[in-house]
């Protein structure tokens, strides 16, 4: 759609070529558009991290994962709460945090 846009024919009418148009017309306004798009992605992407993790399909031990330290710590949910709850919290958090950062970004 931005081919046939009236910058994109100035640009061409001064005598730029193609890759002067894209890398000096065209990426700086979808650069904006992508850090949007991947920061409110990056939510999904560690729930769904997590859930591998938690299903035994993620990182392997020795390596942390959110998913699966909510995992051992289920076995322990009575008498050790925290054990499953902290990860948990952190996943909420910093899912959090990058849909706040997205937003303001986008606003």
């Amino acid at each position: 759609s931005l081919r046939k846009a009236d910058f994109v024919e100035a640009a061409r009418g001064l005598g730029m070529g193609w890759g002067g148009i894209v890398f000096g017309q065209i990426m700086p306004l979808c650069l904006a558009a992508v850090a949007i798009r991947a920061t409110l992605d990056m939510a999904g992407i560690i729930l769904t991290a997590a859930g591998l993790g938690f299903l035994g399909l993620g990182a392997q031990p020795p390596l942390a994962e959110w998913g699966a330290m909510i995992a051992q710590g289920r076995d322990q949910a009575f008498d050790a709460w925290w054990v499953a709850a902290v990860p948990g919290l952190a996943i909420l958090i910093v899912s959090l945090g990058f849909n706040l950062l997205g937003d303001g970004l986008r606003a």
